[in-house]
């Protein structure tokens, strides 16, 4: 087997995260067509323990730590020098002197980067017979520009520099290396767009789903009795787009469900809830849980699963891992982007307070059991690892630019 780079800028395990379960899992595939050399950050101490669950797939893997607020203060130099600040929170000198050394010693001629942050270590490689191939996963920078439209002065002129600054960058790198991929067709379609790069290798690289694992048969703990209808929301609960998504909901539409139906419950599972979303516990039938051992109890727990995304790039993994578990899902209309479904066929796509609470009061009074058969079936026909890898392997074995 061939030595493959990959550098990735979270630890790629636990797949708990959006960006975790996409570079587990094609870490995981890759393992059995190359030697890998990983190259990666920890920015939480908790994930110290999955060091050595990582190196299983790898031959070498080089790990440097992350100070979530050093890294922050190391971010602002890129006031200095006009780039982005993702760029020097990202950076450390190490990492790059191990990459410059392992792909020296090793001869390494494959290269898969994750994320456009990890980028920057593989500048000095472009232009040369490397082949490089770049997961943007999502066009990160019209994140950042989605977030200054809602944030007030000064915050709102921060994240609009880094939306330029950083889509420049996306831009120069994309136009060197071999490939480029991102989540979705959407994805790929904003991203030409803007750049203007129609000629470049720019292509659509979906999410998989792990359908054994997300299974409505699959043996899980109970939670207790069920008093009554229970709605669930899953997603680390310290990510923007997320925390915004539950307290929209618990807002505007959790009110006036719960004055229907009494004993209504709704679940925020996931990791890190920050101060608001805790906040959100002090309402009656609302249960915000916190890191928990295993989120599929939850799901299978619920008469319906929410994902009323309003900031969103990408396709969600909650989406998929819920239909893939047979629950009718309610999302919004950023929440559907580059989703490969049926709406009112496989899932249900709401826009706005009112269509959401109709929809969800619809499925609570007349459960659909056809959808969730129909949810489980698009999950397994179309969103499997297996084809993301595949396709995969085909960029890192291609001598083109």
């Amino acid at each position: 087997m061939e030595n493959l780079l990959y550098l990735v800028h979270r630890i790629p395990f636990p797949p708990n995260k959006g960006d975790k379960i996409r570079s587990f899992n094609w870490l995981k595939g890759l393992s059995e067509h190359y030697h890998i050399y990983l190259g990666t950050f920890i920015d939480d101490p908790d994930d110290e323990k999955y060091v050595s669950v990582v190196k299983d797939y790898t031959v070498d893997t080089k790990i440097c730590r992350i100070n979530p607020k050093l890294a922050k203060v190391r971010s602002l130099s890129a006031l200095l020098t006009g780039g982005p600040l993702t760029n020097p929170y990202y950076f450390d000198s190490e990492m790059q002197s191990w990459v410059v050394e392992t792909v020296k010693k090793q001869r390494i001629s494959r290269v898969l980067v994750f994320s456009s942050s990890m980028a920057q270590y593989v500048i000095s490689l472009l232009g040369s017979d490397a082949q490089i191939v770049v997961d943007f996963v999502d066009v990160d920078s019209d994140k950042w520009q989605q977030y200054a439209n809602r944030k007030s002065w000064p915050m709102s002129y921060v994240y609009s520099r880094e939306a330029k600054t950083l889509f420049a960058f996306e831009k120069e790198i994309a136009k060197q290396v071999n490939a480029s991929t991102f989540v979705s067709e959407k994805e790929v379609e904003s991203f030409i767009a803007q750049s203007g790069l129609e000629n470049q290798n720019i292509l659509p690289l979906w999410n998989g789903v792990d359908t054994e694992y997300f299974s409505p048969s699959a043996q899980l703990e109970s939670l207790g009795e069920k008093t009554g209808p229970v709605i669930t929301f899953t997603g680390a609960m310290d990510y923007w787009a997320n925390v915004d998504s539950v307290v929209w909901f618990a807002k505007n539409v959790f009110g006036k469900l719960k004055s229907e139906f009494s004993d209504l419950r709704f679940y925020i599972v996931g990791s890190n809830p920050n101060p608001e979303v805790c906040t959100l516990s002090a309402i009656e039938g609302i249960e915000v849980t916190g890191k928990v051992k295993d989120i599929r109890p939850y799901i299978a727990s619920a008469d319906l699963v929410v994902a009323p995304m309003t900031i969103a790039r990408g396709i969600q993994n909650k989406v998929l891992e819920a239909m893939a578990m047979g629950k009718v899902v309610v999302t919004s209309p950023q929440g559907f982007e580059g989703l490969d479904a049926v709406p009112g066929d496989e899932l249900l796509v709401a826009d706005g307070a009112d269509k959401t609470i109709a929809m969800i009061r619809e499925n609570l009074l007349n459960r659909n059991t056809q959808m969730e058969e129909r949810a489980r079936a698009c999950m397994v026909e179309k969103y499997s690892w297996k084809s993301s890898v595949d396709q995969l392997l085909t960029l890192l074995n291609s001598n083109s630019k």
